[in-house]
């Protein structure tokens, strides 16, 4: 571990210790740390060819039959990167499904975009993250 020190305006750094008490976090260096691995996570994003996973929850209406049909085909055309899936049904009318996606970013993000954008998906969100495996170089974006 190694130390330094950082200067910042008076309001940006009260906002800084609000969001760590919001979070719970032990100190104002951990918050850093965390937003630090953030940034660099959405920068390795960045590279088309980075080896990324994210997770791509949609809902739909249960009633939809041939939707759950046609998100299983989707995933069944690109089952090298889909590492697998979770369906949830929320109630009567509506299922939940999360599906887990490990590949090259450029095509986790075109997978995930064909999900999302599929007839009949209310609503859907990818949320990206890192494999931990390996790191973004500084100035390759």
């Amino acid at each position: 571990m190694e130390r330094f020190g950082v200067s910042m305006e008076r309001d940006l750094l009260v906002q800084l210790d609000a969001l760590a008490a919001e979070r719970g976090y032990p100190s104002r260096s951990e918050v850093l740390r965390d937003l630090v691995r953030a940034e660099l996570v959405a920068r390795q994003w960045e590279d088309p060819r980075a080896e990324v996973v994210g997770t791509v929850t949609i809902v739909y209406a249960h009633e939809s039959h041939d939707l759950a049909h046609t998100l299983a085909d989707l995933q069944h055309c690109h089952h090298q990167e889909i590492v697998c899936n979770t369906h949830v049904h929320l109630n009567e009318a509506n299922c939940l499904e999360v599906v887990i996606v490990r590949g090259a970013s450029k095509r986790v993000r075109e997978i995930a975009d064909t999900l999302i954008s599929t007839r009949g998906v209310k609503h859907g969100r990818l949320v990206c993250t890192t494999t931990g495996n390996s790191r973004p170089s500084p100035g390759k974006a």
